[in-house]
C-alpha cells in the first residue's frame, strides 16, 4: 500500500508544501495569527480604496497611488494565504502544475509592481516636500497613470518573463517544495536541469527590480530629511521625521526581505530562514502598508469620521421616515 502511494506520488504532477505549520504544538497559534493578519491586511487595503474612491479631499496624486498600493496589497496577499489556511484546515499540502505556475506568476507579477510602485511613491514625496510649487506639474493625473502604467508593466514583464522558464525546467521524484508557496528559488531547488544560467538572470532581474527601486527610495528620503531639518518649525520635524522614519521601516523591511531571499547566495540560506523571510514580504507587509502609509493620517482618520457621520445620519434618515 505505502508503494503504491509513493509511486502514485511520484508520477503526479502536482507539487506538495512543506509549508508553515509543521509543528503541531505552534501550527494552530500560527494559524490563527496569519488568519488575522490576513483579513486584517484585507480590510485596511479595502477600506482605504473606499475611502480614496468617495471621499473628494483624498483625490490628489499621493492617495491616488496609495489606493493601487492597497489593490496591490489585497491581491498579493491573496495569492498565497487563502491557499494555505484552507490547506491547513482540510489536512492537505499539495498544488497542481497549474496552480503553482499560476501562483508563480501572480506573485512575481504583483510583487513586482509593488516593487516599482513603492520607489516611485517615494518620489512623490520628495516631490511634494522638497519641490511644493512644481508639484502639480511634476505630479499631474497623466504622470501619475504612467507611474501605475510603468510599475504594472515592469511586474507583468518580470511575470511573463521567469515563470515560463521557472516551470520549464523537468523537475525530479521528489516534488516537495520546501516552502508554503511557489517561489522562484524553492522551485528551482526541485529541478533536474543545471540552473546556472537561468538563476544568473533571475538575478540580473532581481538587481534591477529591486536595487533600482531601492536606490530611488533611499535618495527621496534622504533629500526629504534634509529639506526637514532645515525646517524652522520644531513640531513639523518631529511630525516628518516620524513619518518618514515608519515609511521606510516597512520599506526596508519589504525590500530588505525581497534582497535575502533573491540576492544572497545559496550557502547563506536556510528553509527555514527563507519562510520566515518571505512571511515578512509576503503576509506582514500587505497588513502594514496602509496601516503605516494611510490610516495613521489625519485625512484618512478625517474621511473616515465623514464616512461614519454619513453613515449614522442616513441610518436615522431611514428610522425617522420608518
Amino acid at each position: 500500500m505505502v508503494e503504491s502511494i509513493e509511486e502514485y506520488n511520484t508520477s503526479s504532477t502536482d507539487f506538495i508544501f512543506m509549508g508553515l505549520f509543521t509543528r503541531k504544538d505552534t501550527s494552530g497559534f500560527l494559524f490563527t495569527i496569519i488568519t488575522v493578519i490576513f483579513f486584517t491586511a484585507i480590510m485596511a487595503n479595502g477600506i482605504m480604496i473606499f475611502l480614496i474612491r468617495t471621499d473628494a479631499r483624498l483625490h490628489t496624486p499621493m492617495y491616488f497611488l496609495l489606493s493601487h498600493l492597497s489593490f496591490i496589497d489585497m491581491m498579493y496577499i491573496s495569492t498565497i494565504v487563502p491557499k494555505m489556511l484552507v490547506d491547513y484546515m482540510l489536512g492537505q499540502r499539495t498544488i497542481t502544475f497549474i496552480g503553482c505556475t499560476a501562483q508563480h506568476f501572480l506573485y512575481l507579477t504583483l510583487v513586482g509592481a509593488e516593487f516599482f510602485l513603492l520607489g516611485l511613491m517615494a518620489y512623490d514625496r520628495y516631490v511634494a516636500i522638497c519641490n511644493p510649487l512644481r508639484y502639480p506639474v511634476l505630479m499631474s493625473r497623466r504622470v501619475c497613470w504612467m507611474i501605475i502604467a510603468g510599475s504594472w508593466f515592469g511586474g507583468s514583464l518580470d511575470g511573463f518573463l521567469l515563470t515560463p522558464i521557472t516551470m520549464s525546467f523537468p523537475f525530479c521524484s521528489s516534488r516537495e517544495i520546501n516552502h508554503f508557496f511557489c517561489e522562484a528559488p524553492a522551485v528551482l531547488k526541485l529541478a533536474c536541469a543545471d540552473t546556472a544560467l537561468y538563476e544568473t538572470v533571475m538575478y540580473v532581474c532581481c538587481v534591477l527590480m529591486l536595487l533600482i527601486p531601492f536606490s530611488v527610495v533611499i535618495a527621496s528620503y534622504a533629500r526629504i530629511l534634509t529639506t526637514v531639518h532645515r525646517m524652522s518649525s520644531v513640531e513639523g520635524r518631529k511630525k516628518a521625521f516620524a513619518t518618514c522614519s515608519s515609511h521606510m521601516t516597512v520599506v526596508t523591511l519589504f525590500y530588505g526581505a525581497a534582497m535575502y531571499t533573491y540576492m544572497l547566495p545559496h550557502s547563506y540560506h536556510t528553509p527555514a530562514q527563507d519562510k520566515v523571510l518571505s512571511v515578512f514580504y509576503t503576509i506582514l507587509t500587505p497588513m502594514l502598508n496602509p496601516l503605516i502609509y494611510s490610516l495613521r493620517n489625519k485625512d484618512v482618520t478625517g474621511a473616515l469620521q465623514r464616512t461614519f457621520g454619513k453613515f449614522r445620519s442616513s441610518q436615522r434618515g431611514s428610522g425617522d421616515a420608518f
